[in-house]
């Protein structure tokens, strides 16, 4: 009950503090939002994380296609880099390799706005090593995420919202996962798009086997001109009851791209 309390305060505080929202993809989190069929995708977000016992950065490179305008499938490959200060140990491998399906459910638009519900489901594999075991960057464990999420968008403002369950196979790191996303558009909307947002994210994370809790928070900006998106954010956290200790985070830079063909 305590997680849930601490979870809508911090929801409702972003709420009243953020009324007038962006459109364009969140930084953090997912958006129901389709293009059309046949579209591919290149992009990355790279995390660098800082760590109470050192530095860890994920690099992805992922590709989606859409096949159709209401489905996408997707495969992230990312690289790993280490750094640790106790023991001055560095290091690079591949991370684990991702599968990623979504599908959407619910779809009704009116002059101007549009409101969308998708299916999703996340499958990590374990393509690295169990030595080097930090939560969302590589593990080697299998896991399986399954979630759904919801967008509202009108021209001038839109909001997101996500809610899933990953199983983790071997470990004892379930996780029920929340994410909501808002924005502020620093210019007028226009086409072709020529945009500058800032995002407003949250996160939070009951993992339900060992009762920890976290919930993080992403301050992100990001410009988008034509078939182009960049962005960047920091994502600090606010609440942090985890373990072990040392994989607790201080704080996570992350930097994309993102290419439409």
């Amino acid at each position: 009950m305590k997680h849930t309390i601490m979870l809508i305060v911090g929801f409702a505080i972003s709420w009243c503090c953020n009324t007038v929202l962006a459109q364009g993809p969140p930084i953090t989190g997912d958006k129901p939002i389709m293009l059309s069929a046949k579209t591919v995708l290149i992009k990355t977000l790279t995390e660098i994380r800082k760590t109470e016992s050192g530095t860890f950065v994920k690099a992805p490179l992922m590709v989606h296609y859409l096949p159709t305008s209401n489905s996408l499938v997707a495969l992230h490959i990312p690289f790993v880099t280490y750094s640790y200060d106790d023991t001055e140990e560095t290091g690079n491998r591949l991370g684990d390799v991702q599968l990623l399906a979504k599908y959407q459910l619910f779809r009704m638009d009116r002059k101007a706005k549009t409101l969308r519900v998708v299916a999703k489901t996340l499958q990590t594999f374990p393509t690295s090593e169990r030595d080097l075991h930090i939560h969302d960057i590589t593990t080697g464990h299998y896991q399986g995420y399954y979630g759904a999420v919801i967008g509202y968008e009108t021209i001038k403002h839109g909001i997101s919202f996500e809610a899933g369950y990953n199983i983790v196979k071997d470990y004892q790191d379930d996780e029920f996962r929340l994410k909501m996303g808002f924005g502020l558009p620093l210019l007028k909307p226009v086409y072709p798009v020529n945009q500058l947002n800032l995002y407003f994210e949250y996160q939070s994370s009951w993992f339900t086997e060992r009762d920890d809790f976290e919930l993080l928070y992403s301050q992100g900006i990001q410009y988008a001109i034509k078939r182009f998106t960049f962005d960047a954010a920091v994502q600090v956290p606010l609440v942090q009851n985890t373990f072990p200790f040392s994989e607790r985070r201080k704080y996570s830079l992350l930097l994309g791209t993102r290419i439409v063909f």
